[in-house]
Parts: C-alpha cells; structure tokens; sequence
C-alpha cells in the first residue's frame, strides 16, 4: 500500500516519528512517502499519491496542526483512509474518530500501524504498550536534510543537529504531564544498536550535535550511560544535550563527570515553577532550592542548564511569577531561559492526573476539543490578564529580533508591575555563548 506519513511540527527536529514508522512500514513491504510541514510546503500530489495518509501527533502543538491538515484531506479525498499515531493521537476522540479520522494509536505505535495499513484494524483508538523491537533503524531517507532544522548554537558558530531516542514513556507521574495518560509509569527501552545506527545516519549527514530527546534520559540510567559510552568511544568530537528531572540530576551526582567528558553540553529539566506548593501539586518530586542545587552542580562540571517553566497555573499568584524571574536572575540564568517560557500556561488534556486535583477545588470547566484541554480560568483575573501580555510581549519582541536580555528586562518589569513589586536596574549576564537550540522548546 501507499502510505503517507505526515509530521506538523517535532521540536525543529528532523522527525523521528517519521522515520521510525517509515522503517517498520518499508519493512512490512509497503510504499512510504513523508511529508514534514514545519519545513515543507504540503502537497496535494502526495496527498493524490496515496492510500493512507497518517499524521504523526507527538505533541500538542502537533496535534492541533495535524486536525487542520487532516480536515484538508479528508476534503480533499473523502474517501481515504486516516489515521493519526503518537502521544496525542487518543485525546478528543469524539472530534477525531467522529469524521476527521478512522485510526488512532498512541504509545508504542509502530505495530499496531503496521496492523492497521494492512487492514486488520480499523476504526478504533489504541493505547499500545507492549513491548517490541523494531525491524531496524529508523529510515531517514526521503526526509528533509538535516540542514533544514535547529541547529546547536555555541560559542558564536552554528552546528548541524541530529536527534534520536533512548527510550520512551517515563516512570514518573507528573500530575500535568500528558505522557502518564498513555504510559501510566512505564517505560519503553530502545536497543543500543538501534539508537547507535540511527546516529550514525545522522552524523554521515552531517550531524555535529545530538539530541537524546527521551522524556526523561536516565529513567534508565544504566542504559543511558551504556549508550553514552559507545556514543563518545565512536564518535568522540560530538557533543549532545538531554532532557532529565530535577531529581534525577542531584540524584546521579555520580554520573556527571562521565556525561560531561562525554560531550553533554546542557540539560534541559522541567523547573516549572518556584513555589513548593504548587510543585508538591503538579509532583514534580522537587523544591525550588533543589532546582537551585542542579544548577549548581551541572555548572561544576561544565554543563549548562535549560529550564522550562510552568508559570501560569490555577494556583499561580502574581508574587509567584516576580519569584520566578527574580530567581533567574539570581542565578545567571537570563540566556538559558527562551522567553516563551515565561508565558506558558497550564495545558490539561483529557484523562490529565490533574483533573481529579481541579475538579475537587472547582477550577475545572468544559473540554475544549479542538484546543485540546479542558479549560480553566484563574480567581485573580490580574494573574490571566498577566500571561495574555507577557504572550504578546514576547512574540511581538522576537518577531522584532530584540535580544534576549533585553526581552528578559522587559518581561521583569511587568511582571514586578504587576506584583506591585519594585525593579530596581541590575547588572545581568547575557549568556553570550552558551550552548543552545537555535528553535525555542514549547510543546
């Protein structure tokens, strides 16, 4: 069969949710085409061209872009099977299932899409868990070059970028987070050979960095290491970066001088907020003063930081927010922070460990379908009215190029406004030269 794949968006990564599938469906003998929108224009002769079209939905912003398109096809060729996979693929159903698409599959998708291109399942939404290996490498061929996507900016030079995974799912429960939905705790390991050889592809196009894009990249610290090892003895001049939890870096101090000889140049942890209650009520498993000790502590072996923040919750005050920007400047961390994270709001899609939490203190309104979450308003009108101008702040400042120690001073001075707090002139480090992703991490 002639089988489209279609990614929206993936981090400014070359997609991997693309090539994994494209792997295990070439495998079972079918045609596969991809298309990647966030760099590639879309394409009704593709769209003509195929059998079954499957739109990849690791995330929300994937998801949201992916209905669109799929609405387009389903225009387009009323006819056509669609079928949706990834983390995202079983929220809104009623919406999805109900004429936007016949399939979807969440988790370890790769089988049960291959199932599903051969005609044995159809109309129905799967979370699949099982355990499997795949049939090799992830099949990058026909994808955008690497080129075309984030790079690693350092030291004043630009680097091509490559990104794979190590594992997926995660062990932890993080009330906000969406992955519990689907992997209630679990974890999902991918073989050493097959993270190594899908490297390799990436460094003979021209790979100079490597993002080991694991929701959290020791869950499996033993695995992880074992891969880190045989990433640095073949490739010793590539440098990487991963994703991992506060408590997971203070927990393997052990690890970091291995990780950082290895070439890790920073880490990526979800800090989320710096007020301990509303930490303890999303059970993120840390305080505000561990978030502080990681810091700390990578630094000593050389390796930055880059946090994402939750800042608007239901539980947020406008103190709240004038902590967290005052605690990035207290600790130097101005040019690690890409400023869309000072405006993020709490997202809460369906079967969200916190919808129990917001239901019980009567903050829970409808689901919106299309957006994805079921929606809420904060008490303190002063707290949403915050985040809808630091929003626009920000984009309106990027758009316009303005620094990003500049755009930071900005967002401080509404923020301490707001609070009612005085901001007095400090002297703040640029960041100039750290090492970082030249496209901001949302999801």
């Amino acid at each position: 069969m002639r089988v489209l794949l279609v990614s929206t968006y993936e981090l400014g990564h070359q997609p991997l949710n693309l090539a994994a599938p494209a792997a295990a469906l070439r495998g079972a003998g079918h045609e596969v085409r991809t298309l990647d929108t966030s760099v590639e224009a879309w394409s009704e002769e593709l769209v003509a061209w195929a059998e079954a079209v499957a739109f990849s939905v690791p995330m929300h912003t994937a998801m949201r872009l992916a209905l669109r398109a799929a609405a387009a096809v389903r225009a387009a060729r009323p006819e056509l099977p669609i079928g949706l996979y990834g983390l995202y693929a079983t929220v809104s159903q009623d919406l999805t299932l109900a004429g936007l698409a016949d399939h979807a599959i969440a988790g370890e998708y790769e089988p049960a899409l291959v199932a599903w291109v051969d005609g044995q399942s159809k109309g129905t939404a799967l979370i699949e868990l099982g355990r499997h290996r795949p049939v090799s490498a992830p099949d990058r061929s026909g994808l955008p070059s690497l080129e075309r996507y984030a790079r690693l900016a350092v030291s004043g030079e630009e680097r091509i970028a490559g990104y794979v995974e190590a594992s997926r799912g995660c062990v932890h429960k993080c009330r906000h987070c969406p992955i519990p939905v689907v992997y209630d705790g679990r974890l999902r390991i991918v073989p050493e050979d097959v993270v190594l050889a899908d490297v390799e592809a990436q460094v003979e196009a021209g790979a100079r960095h490597i993002t080991f894009g694991d929701p959290d990249f020791l869950n499996g610290p033993h695995h992880s290491m074992r891969i880190v090892a045989a990433f640095h003895k073949h490739w010793p001049e590539l440098t990487f970066d991963c994703t991992t939890k506060v408590e997971h870096i203070l927990r393997h101090e052990d690890l970091w001088p291995e990780l950082a000889g290895s070439g890790c140049l920073f880490v990526v942890s979800a800090f989320e907020s710096v007020n301990d209650e509303t930490l303890a009520l999303l059970d993120k498993g840390h305080t505000a003063a561990e978030a502080a000790a990681a810091v700390g502590l990578l630094r000593r072996h050389g390796i930055e930081i880059r946090p994402s923040f939750l800042p608007f919750t239901p539980w947020t005050t406008l103190d709240d927010v004038a902590d967290l920007v005052d605690f990035v400047a207290a600790l130097d961390l101005v040019g690690n922070v890409d400023p869309v994270q000072y405006t993020v709001r709490l997202l809460v899609p369906e079967g969200s460990l916190l919808e129990p939490v917001l239901g019980e203190g009567g903050r829970l309104g409808p689901y919106d379908a299309e957006r994805l979450t079921w929606t809420w308003s904060h008490s303190d009108p002063a707290v949403d009215e915050l985040q809808t101008r630091l929003a626009a702040l920000v984009e309106g400042a990027q758009t316009a190029g303005e620094p990003i120690g500049r755009i930071y001073g900005r967002v401080r001075a509404a923020v301490h406004a707001a609070a009612g707090r005085h901001a007095p002139d400090c002297a703040l480090s640029s960041g100039e030269g750290r090492p970082r992703l030249t496209e901001p991490w949302f999801c």
